[in-house]
């Protein structure tokens, strides 16, 4: 199967448009757990097993895992996540960006030692920074496009000088995205949920491509505003929580309170479909 093929699978099996984030936080785990880095398999295996049958997608933050020398338990927890739960796909959010020999090292790296099924990418190095990724026909690669942060307005709310008028920056991005780029449709694009408005912009440049949604949830963003500028019948959205589901308490009940909340986030965007 592909990565787009997995994903649809995924939310028509869980009905969910929910993308659990792993963004393990040591001092944020709870008793007898916290403050320990050796924990954090441990940790993210909890979450995944009382989340999985609700999730579109699972996307760990490899930085996390990285800043506490846990690569291993990256490791570990992409081959429990394969063995446990291979109906979810997994995003490996990275937002590598580099060309040449070195992409082809960091597409190595997503997909041979981690095993993700897509991965993210800054596109601001053109597309010999995103091509290398490509080479697998049944992974996936999520552009950065109109992210969820302030900042974002710095570049990619700048207008262009072009013949067609003069687009944003984000906008040529999703045109990119949806045309010339887009070499075997494994391409989406990450469109943060604190900018609605921008999420109905994008999905009228690229109809039918995925939008990984962060923002929803600890960063304050609208989950129905979300759904409503977003989801389309033919072309799905994966809509991101992370701290909000992790979480969710501090106490020996973590694990069924990730669920208790992601049910209820998958819920609210469930029903704003109608």
């Amino acid at each position: 199967m592909t990565f787009l093929d997995m994903l649809r699978a995924a939310q028509s099996r869980n009905g969910s448009m929910l993308c659990v984030g792993f963004d393990p936080e040591p001092t944020r785990f709870p008793a007898g757990l916290r403050g320990d880095p050796s924990r954090i398999y441990d940790f993210c295996a909890r979450i995944a097993d009382a989340t999985g049958d609700l999730a579109i997608a699972f996307k760990p933050q490899i930085a996390y895992f990285a800043a506490h020398r846990a690569e291993d338990q990256l490791e570990r927890l992409m081959r429990h996540l394969q063995a446990n739960h291979p109906q979810v796909p997994v995003i490996l959010d990275a937002k590598r960006g580099d060309i040449g020999s070195t992409a082809e090292q960091y597409a190595r790296e997503a997909f041979e030692r981690y095993g993700a099924d897509a991965v993210t990418l800054s596109p601001f190095m053109g597309f010999d920074s995103v091509q290398p990724y490509l080479k697998s026909p049944d992974k996936g690669a999520f552009l950065l496009c109109r992210t969820s942060n302030r900042g974002g307005d710095d570049l990619q709310n700048q207008r262009l000088a072009s013949v067609d008028g003069q687009p944003l920056l984000y906008e040529h991005v999703a045109r990119l995205a949806q045309g010339p780029w887009n070499l075997n449709g494994q391409l989406g694009l990450v469109v943060g949920a604190t900018y609605p408005a921008e999420i109905e912009r994008v999905r009228a440049i690229a109809a039918t491509m995925p939008l990984l949604i962060p923002g929803v949830g600890a960063q304050g963003g609208d989950a129905v505003a979300t759904v409503k500028a977003g989801w389309r019948e033919d072309a799905p959205i994966i809509v991101n929580s992370s701290r909000a589901i992790l979480y969710a308490s501090s106490g020996q009940d973590f694990a069924q309170a990730a669920r208790r909340e992601a049910l209820r986030t998958r819920d609210l965007l469930e029903a704003a479909k109608a």
